[in-house]
């Protein structure tokens, strides 16, 4: 945190255990922290939490590929194997209003991601981001 800078609060809005759909928190922080991360837990009620999250998985190289439009699992093996190409095969960003397919999201989780990321809002359907997300 930055001197001066207020320190980030955070508010347990739904919870799984409680009958809702996904756990969702909110954040109060300074613009001056930076964006989000979705841990395991935003749709997993067993899993981790950002704070059991090593830091080193979000510090390394990464891989930035343009889309727009659905991310089909045939574009996810694409993106894929030219970040093994570039080197940066463990972290993969899509940057432009992507939507990242079920068939896409599987391609990716099987291929051992430390992280991945999205500029869109969301990285599945906005109408149904379950799916993708877990």
């Amino acid at each position: 945190m930055y001197p001066g800078d207020p320190a980030p609060e955070a508010e347990r809005l739904s919870s799984i255990s409680d009958g809702a759909v996904c756990n969702l928190t909110a954040f109060s922080m300074c613009a001056h922290n930076g964006t989000h991360v979705d841990a395991p837990f935003h749709f997993v009620n067993s899993g981790k939490t950002i704070e059991q999250i090593a830091p080193e998985v979000f510090v390394g190289d990464c891989y930035v590929a343009r889309h727009e439009g659905d991310v089909t699992a045939e574009d996810a093996l694409k993106i894929l194997a030219q970040a093994g190409d570039a080197g940066a095969a463990e972290r993969i960003l899509i940057a432009g209003k992507a939507t990242v397919t079920a068939e896409a999201a599987r391609v990716f989780a099987g291929a051992g991601l430390k992280l991945f990321g999205n500029e869109s809002q969301t990285v599945g359907p906005e109408n149904a981001p379950m799916e993708v997300h877990k």
